[in-house]
């Protein structure tokens, strides 16, 4: 994995910004597939921010709007220069909770599904896909999050926006860097 993080960080370094002075990376995958632990590893190595999709989205069914949200929210008034406001959602108590101030730094990594969105294309300097069997995903979805929060009717709930979002999106074509041992999502 630490090959991994070198490649995606030296072509980060090569890529320009497209959000203002702010070099955006973007980790997409489906759920389970490890997006959170490897933005976490990179946005460590690099000392950048890092927003998370998760908070963003609103509840189970708010795909759509989480990448929504992340676009007009986080990136165009880093892309103006400004200071962002990053909306946080509180998955227990089910309600928005107060967002967090975001400077523009030279570098910003996000992490979710949607990271990968055409939406967002502009103001991505490089995009990553990350691929893992469905089983194996859900699998580890499941033992990472509380079942009570995320438990099987939300997961199939869930899957059917990462259906419907993939399809019209396929954001692995467009990934600069694709991980993982599946040939296809």
């Amino acid at each position: 994995m630490r090959r991994h993080l070198l490649d995606v960080l030296d072509a980060l370094r090569a890529a320009p910004p497209r959000a203002g002075a702010t070099r955006v990376l973007a980790v997409d995958g489906r759920s389970g597939a490890g997006k959170s632990t490897l933005a976490r590893a990179l946005a460590g190595e690099i000392g950048a921010p890092l927003v998370a999709l998760e908070d963003l989205y609103g509840g189970w069914d708010g795909l759509e709007r989480g990448v929504e949200l992340l676009r007009d929210a986080v990136l165009e008034p880093l892309a103006q220069g400004r200071v962002a406001s990053v909306p946080r959602y509180d998955w227990y108590a089910r309600a928005w909770g107060e967002p967090w101030r975001l400077a523009p730094a030279a570098e910003l990594v996000i992490e979710g599904v949607g990271a990968g969105a055409r939406a967002l294309a502009p103001r991505v300097s490089v995009l990553i896909w990350i691929e893992l069997a469905e089983g194996v995903r859900r699998r580890r979805a499941l033992a990472r999050d509380d079942e009570e929060v995320y438990g099987n009717p939300e997961w199939e709930r869930w899957a059917l926006q990462e259906d419907a979002f993939y399809a019209r999106e396929r954001p692995w074509e467009r990934a600069d860097c694709v991980l993982g041992t599946d040939a296809q999502p």
